[in-house]
């Protein structure tokens, strides 16, 4: 017969309980998957557009990172924060996505090594060098902070590590800041790479023509970028623009017609999306070796325009002490002695706003550059984007433009108008710049619309776009880099995250948002109260176990001298 008050049985029943619960558990956990992050920013969660993304692919995504071998402990953190990426990615991609991590400097040989980094170099991933001091003693190794990544037959290699420049100076790779802002930026990088790779549905890209705009060879860089990712199309505003999701205006120098402006505005009345780099002044450096060089305002006819948008670029520029160097030739003796000075009018714009399109930016150069203000549109929501720094002035047309004014003493103290905003994102209900207006002839009045929904980029320089031209071989050099310091800025990013916001259904730009805090120890406390600290990790555990050991003890003498005088107690009466 069953003893159902059996201490034993009692245990048994209760482990397996446990156990049937157990089972349960998984059962049910593996018809419903979720994954709990308790930090406070989400570190190790990742957004909904790129699970949406990750759960539709169709194929492996192969993704080989080169960041391996002997790392210092900042770049081991960020090997750590790519592997918990990928290792989120691998999951909510049902297994599709696979990753490996290799070395490219364990290639057996020098002439094999020098190969394989220059196919990675050919595939967009730079070798960074790190140089470190330990004991007094400087070591430069060589880095590969980027993946490769493939699908389907295809690959694009992704630089993960970004490099940041901020007054006048590179930001040291092994910064805390630098790393956390390219730990931030892991999940939009690899994902926009994936998405850029398996969609299909590529969105149309127009550049308007015929107002003087930057030339074929002038914006070969940002074409050959965009077309990467988007279809790039040549738009004629003289006819309805129906073929594009985002049309850009790069530095036109010539006025737009009345029926350019309606079909422009129509463009924008139906949801079309703008980009609009906009030079106010002409202004240029092949004149700026003579003293009575001015620069003048421009009329391309648009400023009624973007005033009804709710914004009005003025007839000044720029000038800011956080500048780009220009060469100055300081001496004609014998040989001319050529000397790189900061060029005011070439500002670098590394202060931002807080926005997905501009978040852990490296610096932009922008040349000539005017100040924007805002007017009243109703409806319509305007963000400053960019600004010069807080050392910078405004200065009124016309704008004389002499480098020998670089030989002379700048009074600093007059460079104290900044930040002044130069770029600005309208996104909301725009009103028609036509509304209760004369229709141009020729246009099919029937279609006009008075009011919609878009999103405007305004940029009060249209140099943002330009990209040089090597002067030995004739070919463009890429958006942003800057022969005279022989460093890239961020123009084409910059540009391609303003596309991307504007053309991005799938809200994949979102991700830039993402944000991950240092909270760094207070380096002189430890260094001060080192010995304490120490003393304290050493001892203190042993402490704790001394203390655990001596009431365990009497605890335990407590518990089993009572319980044998009852027994004995009980032995006596019977």
């Amino acid at each position: 017969m069953v003893n159902w008050k059996s201490k034993k049985l009692g245990d048994l029943l209760t482990l397996t309980n446990a156990l049937v619960a157990l089972v349960l558990i998984n059962l049910l956990a593996s018809f419903h998957f979720f994954r709990l992050d308790l930090t406070e920013e989400k570190r190790y969660s990742i957004k909904q557009p790129t699970r949406d993304l990750l759960e539709k692919l169709d194929d492996v995504v192969y993704v080989d990172v080169y960041l391996e071998g002997d790392l210092n402990a900042g770049f081991k953190r960020f090997q750590t924060s790519i592997k918990e990426t990928l290792e989120e990615f691998r999951i909510y991609s049902d297994n599709k996505v696979r990753y490996t991590f290799s070395n490219p400097a364990a290639a057996m040989g020098q002439k094999a090594q020098s190969e394989f980094m220059n196919e990675l170099a050919a595939k967009g991933i730079q070798a960074l060098p790190v140089i470190e001091s330990k004991d007094g003693q400087k070591t430069e190794k060589i880095v590969f902070p980027g993946a490769l990544i493939s699908y389907g037959g295809m690959e694009m290699g992704v630089m993960l590590f970004k490099s940041r420049y901020k007054d006048g100076k590179m930001f040291n790779p092994n910064s805390q800041d630098v790393l956390n802002e390219s730990i931030e930026g892991l999940e939009y990088e690899l994902v926009s790479a994936i998405h850029k790779l398996t969609s299909s549905n590529q969105r149309n890209i127009g550049f308007t023509s015929s107002h003087g705009e930057l030339n074929s060879l002038e914006v070969a860089g940002l074409k050959s970028t965009i077309s990467e990712n988007y279809v790039v199309k040549k738009t004629d505003l003289t006819q309805p623009v129906t073929d594009c999701d985002v049309l850009i205006i790069a530095k036109p120098t010539q006025p737009f017609s009345e029926k350019e402006k309606y079909e422009l505005d129509q463009f924008i009345m139906r949801g079309g999306k703008l980009v609009a780099l906009i030079d106010k002044l002409d202004a240029r450096m092949d004149s700026a070796s003579s003293d009575t060089n001015f620069a003048f305002p421009y009329d391309l006819k648009l400023d009624d325009q973007f005033f009804k948008y709710g914004v009005r670029i003025n007839a000044d520029l720029i000038q800011d002490r956080v500048s780009s160097k220009y060469p100055v030739v300081i001496s004609n003796a014998g040989k001319p002695q050529m000397m790189k000075m900061d060029w005011p009018f070439y500002p670098l714009i590394n202060q931002y706003a807080d926005h997905v399109i501009t978040r852990n930016l490296d610096a932009s150069l922008l040349k000539f550059v005017s100040s924007i203000d805002t007017v009243k549109a109703v409806g319509v929501k305007k963000t400053p984007l960019l600004f010069s720094s807080a050392y910078s002035r405004k200065v009124s047309t016309p704008v004389k433009i002499s480098i020998n004014d670089l030989r002379k003493n700048v009074n600093p103290e007059s460079f104290n108008e900044g930040p002044v905003p130069v770029g600005y994102l309208l996104e909301g209900n725009f009103t028609s710049v036509f509304r209760n207006r004369f229709l141009p002839e020729g246009v099919d009045k029937s279609t006009f619309v008075e009011q919609g929904q878009s999103k405007i980029i305004l940029v009060a320089d249209g140099d943002l776009a330009r990209n040089d031209v090597n002067p030995k071989t004739g070919n463009p050099q890429q958006l942003g880099f800057d022969p005279f310091s022989n460093y890239t800025f961020s123009n084409q990013d910059l540009i391609m995250n303003m596309i991307a916001y504007l053309s991005d259904e799938k809200g994949l730009i979102s991700v830039r948002n993402k944000e991950v805090k240092i909270r760094p120890l207070d380096r002189e406390k430890i260094r001060a109260n080192r010995t304490y600290w120490q003393g304290l990790n050493l001892l203190a555990p042993l402490v704790l176990l001394v203390v655990f050991g001596v009431v365990r003890a009497f605890w335990r003498k407590k518990k089993y001298s009572g319980f044998s005088k009852k027994q004995a107690d009980v032995f006596e009466n019977k």
